[in-house]
């Protein structure tokens, strides 16, 4: 978290949400509409631009994961906000 600029204060919403969205679990797939993995990538052959290894690697999805919250939302507070309004993030 912190190699992504997030401060330490940011931990708590990054663990709600990725515990929400899959316990964590690096193997963790929506069967209706395929997301995978920690983040619960959509679709989820995006997380192929961090490593070959995404479908079995949680640090791979990781740094993806936190890759996409830093472009999309800035911080993990502000897409656990947007996932609390929404549903998703």
């Amino acid at each position: 978290m912190l190699d992504f600029g997030f401060a330490e204060d940011q931990w708590r919403f990054l663990d709600a949400l990725w515990h929400r969205e899959s316990g964590w679990n690096h193997l963790a797939e929506n069967p209706s509409s395929g997301a995978y993995g920690i983040p619960q990538s959509l679709p989820a052959h995006k997380m192929a631009v961090v490593g070959p290894d995404w479908r079995s690697n949680p640090e791979t999805q990781i740094r993806w994961g936190l890759a996409y919250i830093s472009a999309r939302y800035g911080t993990p507070e502000r897409a656990w906000q947007h996932s609390e309004r929404v549903g998703w993030y």
